[in-house]
C-alpha cells in the first residue's frame, strides 16, 4: 500500500460508523485496499473489498486479520509499527464490509518514494540501521513459524487498476514485480516520518494455500540477503536500484 495525496471524494455508506456525509478523500490504493482519510486528519480507513459478504464472514474476516496484525506488531516492536483497529459496515450494496482504521501519520511518505541522493550521511545509516533491524526482526520471525510481514507493498491508482493487475494477463508483470522491482528500499509499506523513524503500515497476512505461503515467505527469505546488500550500497553511495 502507498500513501500518495491523490484527494478523490468517495461516497459510500460503508463510512457511516466513522463519517457523518459518508464522504472521505481517497488518498491511495494497494494490492487489495482502498485508502482514505477521515475528514479531521487524524486517521486512515481502509476498505477491504475482497474481503465480507454477510455479517459473519465480515466478523471472521476481521478477527483473521486482527490476529495477524497483532502477531506482525508484535514481531517488529512498538518502534516500527502503528495501532490497527477493525470495523464491520455495510456498505451502498448492503454488503457487510471489514474496514480497517489507523491513525494517519501527517508529512509520512513511503520508502518508494524518497530519494535517497539528497539524505545526509547521518540520515542514511540511520535507515540502513533501522532496515536492518526490521530485516533480522522478519527473519526471527519466518525461522520460528515460517510467517513474515509484508514489507513491500504494491501501489494501484484505481479500483480498475487494480482489478487489472490481479489478472491472469498480468501474471509475468506480477512476477517480475515481485522477484525484481520491489526491493525493500523501494517499500510502499514502510513509511518513513518526518523525524526519519521507519513504520510499518500493512499487516494484512497472505491469504492463500499452505503451499502458496511456504513458497512466497520462502523466496522472501532469500530476496532479504539481496537486500541487505542494497541497504548497504544505499549507505555508502546513496545510490539504489
Amino acid at each position: 500500500m502507498q500513501i500518495i495525496e491523490e484527494h478523490v471524494p468517495h461516497i459510500d455508506a460503508v463510512f457511516a460508523p466513522l463519517d457523518r456525509d459518508h464522504t472521505l478523500l481517497r488518498i491511495a490504493g494497494g494490492n487489495e485496499t482502498e485508502v482514505y482519510r477521515s475528514d479531521d486528519g487524524r486517521y486512515v480507513i481502509k476498505v477491504k473489498h475482497d474481503l465480507g459478504g454477510d455479517r459473519d464472514d465480515a466478523l471472521r474476516a476481521a478477527r483473521r486479520l486482527d490476529r495477524a496484525a497483532r502477531r506482525f506488531a508484535d514481531c517488529l516492536g512498538p518502534e516500527y509499527s502503528i495501532a490497527s483497529h477493525y470495523v464491520i459496515s455495510c456498505d451502498d450494496e448492503g454488503v457487510a464490509r471489514v474496514l480497517l482504521v489507523q491513525p494517519y501519520l501527517n508529512g509520512a511518505r513511503p520508502l518508494a518514494e524518497l530519494d535517497y541522493t539528497t539524505l545526509s550521511d547521518d540520515q542514511r545509516a540511520h535507515l540502513a540501521s533501522q532496515l536492518r533491524d526490521i530485516i533480522r526482526r522478519a527473519l526471527m520471525m519466518y525461522r520460528r513459524n515460517g510467517l513474515m510481514p509484508d514489507l513491500y507493498g504494491r501501489r494501484s491508482t484505481s479500483k480498475a487498476e487494480r482489478r487489472r493487475l490481479n489478472g491472469p494477463l498480468m501474471l509475468p508483470w506480477r512476477l517480475w514485480s515481485f522477484l525484481v522491482k520491489r526491493n525493500l528500499l523501494r517499500s510502499q509499506n514502510l513509511l518513513v516520518t518526518e523525524d526519519d523513524a521507519l513504520v510499518l503500515v500493512d499487516y494484512d497476512p497472505v491469504r492463500r494455500g499452505p503451499l502458496y505461503k511456504a513458497l512466497y515467505y520462502g523466496v522472501r527469505f532469500l530476496l532479504f540477503w539481496r537486500d541487505h546488500t542494497l541497504v548497504l550500497v544505499m549507505k555508502k553511495t546513496g545510490r539504489v536500484p
